[in-house]
């Protein structure tokens, strides 16, 4: 049973409307309280750290995406990198748990937001029960096809980040401007290490980028479009984040932005605008989420029928009609409900940080030893792209050990089972075959 792709169905447009929505939808609503947690004054600064990192990421993901467009993107890059073998189903699902976790970011995000216009606590089951909610419309509309979802993620796209630039323009504007990135918190070590665990979340706030490699040859003219869809996402990504951050830290202080955390930016547009800042950037948040997660559902679940249709993971259809791409479907908004409704947002940060930098070493590393030339990347870019993932890897799990260990251990744990479980799930096949 394959999988049903539509080659060329999605314009350039909507590509780079995946990608912004992906990014936006979670990064910067959900981020910037625990970045400045994490980083103190200078928290905007981070995403300027979080988009050179990602620059260098997207150096590997361009350069096989042109070569070898696909619609299973990473599982793609990964099968040529190792082969179809145990670290090509390991990482593609390590990428594919990294993406299910960054839906349920999305979704509790999106309860959280919508839970201030009611001044519900952000502890309430309602949050994750809103978030739920938007994990349903999303599995409906990615029902519909490739066209409702791309035509919908452009609109959804436009109006966001029209606005999101619009309130922080204003909210710099207004607020005079005035605002101290101020000295780090913490000797000259201690506060490297909080800004480089900051950078860490920070490029969760950039991985959207992925979700157009994992649409390949989905997009129009995908040798050209894969890579322009990349670099035009990344930059438009980076301007509204930076703008964003600063206009926070012009409207409200550090404790208050970390206090806030979850919901900072609804809480930095209350000095400016009054109750209607807060409205809009409810507004803002629902647009946002909403075409992220779309997104994001969109991309998981073709990855997944890609990793199906090569037999490096198991599928059973429990009964359900239609096609490999519909189950992985199911599968996803499934295993984004359950994270959605027992994980808090820091945590749910957490595990989508180590599981999606573990995975962009692999990346880097396999493209650097096995396909280099093949699609003439340079060794230079590559081993810069890694070492900086290990860094900010290594500063992350350094702070989340000290603040909540047991996120590490899981952390570990989870990442341990599915390599055992892809090893044995590949040693059974090729007894069989």
């Amino acid at each position: 049973m394959k999988s049903d792709y539509k080659p060329e169905s999605l314009t350039l447009t909507g590509a780079v409307a995946m990608g912004t929505g992906v990014m936006i939808g979670a990064g910067i609503f959900a981020l910037t309280g625990q970045v400045a947690e994490l980083a103190g004054p200078l928290f905007p600064l981070v995403f300027v750290a979080a988009a050179i990192v990602s620059g260098f990421s997207a150096y590997s993901y361009y350069k096989m995406s042109n070569a070898y467009p696909s619609a299973g993107g990473i599982a793609m890059i990964l099968e040529k990198a190792y082969g179809p073998g145990v670290m090509t189903g390991a990482c593609a699902l390590l990428m594919a748990l990294s993406m299910v976790i960054n839906e349920s970011l999305v979704a509790r995000t999106f309860g959280t937001y919508v839970a201030q216009l009611f001044r519900i606590d952000a502890h309430s089951w309602i949050v994750p029960a809103l978030g739920v909610g938007l994990i349903a419309f999303a599995f409906a509309v990615n029902l519909t096809g490739n066209r409702a979802v791309g035509g919908l993620s452009i609109l959804m796209a436009v109006a966001k980040i029209g606005g999101i630039a619009l309130l922080a323009i204003f909210g710099l504007a207004l607020g005079g401007a005035s605002f101290e990135l101020g000295a780090p918190v913490g000797p000259p070590p201690t506060a490297a290490a909080g800004f480089l665990a900051a950078t860490a979340l920070g490029i969760l706030a950039f991985k959207g980028f992925t979700t157009i490699t994992n649409s390949g040859d989905e997009i129009k003219n995908p040798h050209r479009n894969v890579g322009r869809a990349i670099v035009f996402s990344l930059a438009i990504c980076t301007v509204i984040y930076l703008l964003v951050a600063l206009a926070v830290a012009a409207n409200l202080s550090l404790p208050e932005i970390i206090q806030a955390k979850d919901f900072a930016l609804a809480e930095a547009a209350r000095p400016v605008f009054g109750r209607y800042g807060l409205w809009l950037t409810v507004l803002l948040a629902v647009i946002a989420t909403a075409s992220g997660l779309l997104a994001s559902v969109f991309a998981v679940s073709r990855m997944l029928a890609m990793l199906t249709d090569m037999k490096l993971i198991p599928h059973r259809h429990f009964g359900m009609p239609g096609r490999v791409q519909k189950h992985t479907l199911v599968f996803t908004v499934v295993a984004a409900t359950f994270l959605t409704v027992f994980f808090d947002l820091s945590r749910i940060a957490a595990l989508g940080a180590i599981f999606y930098l573990i995975m962009d070493i692999a990346v880097h590393w396999g493209v650097l030893r096995h396909v280099r030339r093949e699609v003439d990347a340079s060794p230079v870019v590559l081993i810069a792209a890694i070492a900086l993932d290990v860094v900010v890897l290594a500063a992350f799990l350094f702070s989340r050990a000290a603040s909540d260990p047991l996120i590490v251990v899981v952390s570990v744990a989870i990442a341990a089972a599915v390599f055992a479980a892809e090893a044995w799930f590949v040693g059974r096949r090729q007894i069989e075959t």
